[in-house]
């Protein structure tokens, strides 16, 4: 399924929640509906605001993924694990936003990859900029990692719509 797909399905399930429920934390330092999809949406911009930047390079990049990354891109997702990232990168996601603002936010990603789509589509892939976990990602690459991304953050929706009030 592909991020823009997975933006509509995410804005459908948006709607079944109460203001409650979309802050709603299952456990002490676990995430709210609300901070994780916080978090997707900041970190798919973080990721087009790269796709913009391998399309501005002009100096090819011959080093590759890590293992992981390999593992990643060849799996097309994440594995169905936890991923814990380091406490400089773990800032909590905000827990604030209304419904309708965040409708305002994927509605605003959604414009921003599909005028993205063709620009990471035809950036020359050998035009890469580091990911801290996956090596040398180009901008194709970069866009493909939105819809991992948001996928992997769907199983995490699923654990916390169990435990909800």
């Amino acid at each position: 399924m592909s991020g823009l797909t997975l933006i509509e399905t995410y804005k459908t399930d948006l709607k079944k929640y109460s203001p409650e429920q979309l802050r709603y934390q299952p456990a002490a330092g676990a995430w709210s509906v609300n901070q994780v999809y916080d978090h997707v949406i900041v970190v798919a911009h973080e990721y087009l605001d790269r796709v913009e930047a391998c399309a501005t390079l002009k100096t090819k990049q011959n080093s590759g993924k890590t293992d992981f990354g390999a593992q990643l891109f060849t799996r097309g997702g994440f594995p169905p694990i936890k991923i814990k990232l380091p406490d400089e990168l773990n800032t909590p996601p905000s827990n604030t936003d209304s419904k309708e603002f965040l409708l305002i936010r994927l509605n605003e990603l959604s414009a921003r990859m599909k005028r993205l789509r063709g620009t990471a589509a035809e950036s020359n892939p050998e035009y890469k900029i580091r990911h801290g976990g996956f090596g040398w990602l180009n901008a194709q690459e970069w866009y493909d990692l939105i819809g991992m991304h948001f996928r992997h953050h769907t199983r995490q929706l699923e654990d916390i719509n169990l435990k909800i009030r």
